[in-house]
Order: C-alpha cells, then structure tokens, then sequence
C-alpha cells in the first residue's frame, strides 16, 4: 500500500475518512522513502469542499483545478513500482482564522511527531522526508521539537508561512540540526508574506518570515522566480517554468516542473547534495515587492487583473 492517510485531532492521530488507524507495518513498496505531505491553511479533512485528502493529498483529486493538482503521484505514487515507499497524507484543521490556525499547526506538530516515531519504528533505517505547504511548515518545524536525532532527514517547505526565528529555533532542536531544509520562496508570494507578517505576532520584535530567507548551516534557499537560480537547476537537469504571474501563493507546486524536482531531492538526495545547491544559488532572496515594481511588459495584464 503506497498510500496512507492521518489526521490531527488536537495533539493526536485519527485515520482518514474511511479508513482504519494504520500500524504503519508492511505498507511501504521496496526500498523507498517515506515521505510526509502536509498541506497549508483553508484545508480541513473531511470538509465537504476543502478537505485536502480530496484534492491536493489526493492520487486521484476530484477536480481538476489546476491548484489542487497530486501530490503523491507528481512524487512517484500510485505508479505500481517496487520501490515507491510509503506516501503518508498528513491532514489537520487548517481553517478559521489565521491566527488560529497557527495555534492549531503547533498542535498538530506534536501529533505529527507521534506519527513519525511510529514510521521509523515499523520501518527502520528508511528515510523520512517532508514536503509542507504554507502553514504545514509550521506544523513540521513544531514536530521537530518533539523527535529524536535523525528522525527527519529532509523538509521540503514551499513557500511557508513561519517567522525566521521560529524556523531556526526547531532547527537548533535535537532532531532540527540533523534535518536539511530546502526552502522554498518566491516574490510571487509577497503578498502572503505581508499578510502573515500583519496578522501574526512575531516571537521577537522585528522578526521576519522565511520568505526573505532562512540562515543556517543545514539549510538553502531557493527562490523560484529568480532567472540565475532557475538557470542554475537548469543547468542541474532539472528545469523549471518560468513564473508567468505577479502574485500567486501556489506556485511552489504548480509550476511546471517544480514537483519532479522535489521528486528528485525526497527520492535521491546524494544526486542534489545541500551544499552544492547553496554554492550555485545566490546568497539572498531578492528583496520583496522587487516582483511587482517590474515595468510589465506591453501585452502583459495588470497584476490586479490576474488571478492569484
């Protein structure tokens, strides 16, 4: 079974709509990695129209709205190869209020935790990997807090929604200084950025989100909508659209491209060494808004007019 589906009730785990609690034993095909998905804020499993094991979580999404495209099988599920892993569909209550949602992603980071001390014991010695979306990375940084050493070895954030020095607190827990985090940014998302930042207490004053970048020794940056870093992956085999939109809070998974190459970083990680994507990437994001202060071309449309 290449697939399970787990949900946060509070601090603990409850299975997907229709399934039974899992002992997490002989599910995982071949020698793969388990890799965790947790999606960001407006998602509620269960949710007659946005529960995320319909949708993005999904093998099989019930729409075809281009933003809720898979997950799992863009990250090499569903396939019926022998050496798939386990995809482990991580749901918790991301609606209400943002500030809310916050305090329930640090809750359902210490359910998160649980799930994960469960996988490596019925699976040792495989690796653990997660991909989160906006405020599903404050839910892995929480969790990291609550693991041992080693219990994660890659987080994947796209475009997430936590401040800077939250980020660096998990990282400079136990488990967070064996973790290598790739973090995904973008000028496309400024908007979010702002929103957050304007609506969310910082945990000290002056602190800023991860989308102007994350400084620590076991983490990169990668801004997709910068033309040298695009050129660099490029380079790396591994191309990725160009942005075609000013504001777009989904472009870290919706871009052509972009989820083959988090395939690529969860499933091979020796073929995309950390440090060797830090040396070709450029040390800092560009500044926000720099997106939306660009002259559009003449046939281009307005930003208020496009969709986000």
């Amino acid at each position: 079974m290449p697939m399970i589906r787990i949900n946060a009730r509070t601090d603990r785990i409850v299975p997907g709509r229709g399934d039974v609690l899992p002992d997490f034993t002989a599910d995982a095909d071949g020698a793969g990695p388990v890799i965790v998905m947790i999606h960001g804020y407006k998602y509620q499993p269960g949710h007659p129209d946005h529960c995320p094991h319909r949708r993005i979580l999904s093998l099989h999404p019930n729409t075809s709205d281009i933003r809720m495209q898979s997950w799992p099988r863009r990250l090499g599920f569903g396939a019926g190869h022998g050496d798939e892993g386990l995809g482990v569909a991580f749901g918790w209550n991301a609606r209400g209020a943002l500030w809310t949602a916050q305090k329930t992603a640090q809750t359902a980071g210490v359910a998160l935790a649980g799930v994960i001390d469960r996988l490596h014991r019925a699976n040792p010695g495989r690796p653990l990997h997660v991909l989160s979306h906006s405020m599903g990375t404050e839910v892995a940084f929480e969790a990291l807090g609550h693991l041992r050493p080693g219990a994660i070895d890659r987080i994947v954030s796209m475009t997430g929604a936590c401040y800077q020095g939250r980020a660096q607190a998990a990282l400079d827990t136990p488990a967070g200084r064996r973790t290598e985090v790739f973090n995904i940014v973008s000028r496309e998302n400024d908007t979010f950025d702002f929103l957050f930042e304007r609506l969310i207490s910082p945990p000290t004053p002056g602190d800023r989100s991860i989308g102007h970048g994350l400084e620590a020794p076991n983490a990169v940056t990668v801004q997709i909508d910068c033309p040298d870093t695009l050129d660099f992956l490029d380079r790396l085999g591994h191309p990725i659209a160009r942005p075609d939109r000013r504001v777009c809070h989904w472009s870290s998974y919706t871009r052509p491209g972009i989820l083959r190459f988090y395939n690529e970083l969860l499933r091979h990680p020796e073929r995309l060494p950390l440090q060797v994507l830090r040396q070709g990437m450029p040390r800092q994001p560009d500044p926000r808004w720099s997106r939306l202060l660009v002259r559009p071309a003449l046939r281009a449309q307005l930003p208020f007019l496009q969709n986000a």
